[in-house]
């Protein structure tokens, strides 16, 4: 007798699997019998507006004066054009019928694919309570969150000894964090900024010391991967009374650490402009024609072992591979102990290279990659790097390197937990739920 073993699923899978199918068949159906012949005129139609609309957005971006506008009327008009065919084609509720039929397809596949492999949760070790617990904090963070949320109060009240960032000077927190160490602190953490985060995360690292984060900060990305409360900073301070710990990688660029990425290119050439901080949109589209075009800025090049990039427009390395499948690579991170980083190159020139992305061509335009290290090299001397949302020049050749399981993260016991991530689409799995009665099984 062999054994033979599938993966289970529940029957709600299966029927959300055929529902995906069935309507999927009634949006192809609904154009094949209301729209008929003039099915491929409508994908034709649609498929040339939006190439047409992607590459007069990337004329829009890479150009100046008249030419600028009218590429941006030009991507504005082309969506309008496509509503004004199906409307006097009598084709509009045909439309937004099978896209709706298709939308429901969408998310019964989801809810069946649900159920498959996800990712396991980081393995949570038991911590003693700290005795000297030493809380750095930033009280113009995230607008303000530490006095919203009284955290240097509350912190005290659990014996934390804590440090706030006022005044206008600059403070080297590395050099507080280390002093604190050398005072017996058993603990360091950080409400504050993911730049932050990271420059006290490598002294803590460096002392095998936990970490606690606050997520205190704008936009709390390392927080967020780690599962913490973003509503209620309040409850990061948890851990100092009933945590656990989390093993985490931490990546490094010249001997800096980060927690986040680090990213070279297009976006760090234009952040490092004086002016971006009073007038964001302005500058971007100011300066990204010439630093698009390569007339601005040094030519990256990318070295991964043997592979190598030339003259990619932006480079973004991360702690950790995103898990998301968007372009540019930006999402979560739903583990942060893989011991890789995960890197994403971007080389868009052209119009004919930008309407390229809409394929997810994965040799010219965009590559993603995972890596345990990576040599950024220029045509320059100093380049622009942006570090977890720190504006900085750095000296070239800049290598990236990760540390694998090299801090000790504390983290309440009881926390929200990493957000799932939506499943990939796999046809041949929701296929076999569809015409499966039973997909796990032993005969």
């Amino acid at each position: 007798m062999s054994l033979h073993h599938e993966q289970h699923s529940s029957p709600g899978q299966r029927w959300s699997a055929r529902a995906a199918f069935g309507a999927s068949i009634g949006a192809v159906a609904v154009l094949l019998v209301f729209a008929g012949a003039r099915t491929l005129t409508l994908f034709a139609v649609t498929v040339g507006a939006l190439v047409v609309g992607v590459a007069a957005f990337f004329w829009f971006l890479t150009s100046r004066g008249v030419i600028r506008w009218i590429s941006l009327a030009v991507a504005l008009f082309a969506p309008i054009v496509v509503v004004v065919y199906l409307v006097r084609a009598q084709l509009l509720w045909v439309v937004i019928l099978a896209l709706g039929l298709a939308a429901l397809a969408a998310l019964c596949a989801r809810a069946a694919l649900a159920g498959g492999a996800a990712d396991a949760p980081t393995p949570e070790h038991t911590a003693s309570i700290p005795e000297r617990p030493f809380l750095i904090m930033n009280p113009r963070s995230g607008g303000g969150k530490v006095e919203r949320f009284d955290l240097k109060k509350r912190a005290e009240a659990l014996g934390a000894e804590v440090v706030l960032l006022e005044g206008p000077e600059t403070i080297d927190v590395e050099t507080v964090a280390r002093k604190a160490v050398e005072r017996g602190a058993d603990l360091l953490g950080v409400a504050g900024g993911d730049g932050t985060q990271a420059l006290v995360a490598g002294v803590a690292a460096e002392y095998d010391l936990p970490f606690l984060v606050i997520s205190a900060g704008t936009r709390n990305h390392f927080a967020s991967d780690l599962g913490l409360d973003l509503a209620d900073p309040g409850r990061c301070l948890d851990a100092l009374s009933d945590g656990v710990e989390l093993r985490v990688d931490l990546g490094t660029i010249d001997g800096r650490t980060f927690v986040n990425n680090a990213s070279f290119g297009a976006y760090a050439q234009v952040v490092q402009s004086p002016a971006y901080r009073d007038a964001k949109t302005g500058t971007l589209l100011q300066m990204l024609p010439d630093v698009i075009a390569g007339h601005d800025g040094a030519r990256l090049i990318a070295h991964l072992g043997d592979l190598e990039i030339d003259g990619p427009q932006a480079v973004l390395v991360s702690n950790g591979p995103y898990r998301t499948h968007d372009l540019v690579g930006l999402g979560h991170r739903a583990r942060l102990d893989h011991g890789l980083l995960g890197v994403v190159t971007i080389s868009v020139s052209s119009a004919r290279q930008a309407v390229g992305l809409l394929r997810r061509t994965r040799r010219h335009g965009l590559t993603q990659h995972l890596s345990g290290d990576i040599t950024v090299d220029a045509d320059e001397t100093m380049i622009p790097v942006g570090v977890d949302g720190e504006a900085l020049m750095l000296g070239t050749p800049v290598r990236c390197t990760i540390i694998p399981l090299a801090l000790r993260v504390r983290v309440p016991r009881v926390r929200p937990g990493v957000r799932p991530s939506a499943p990939a689409m796999d046809w041949v799995r929701l296929f076999q739920l569809a015409r499966s009665q039973r997909v796990g099984h032993v005969r």
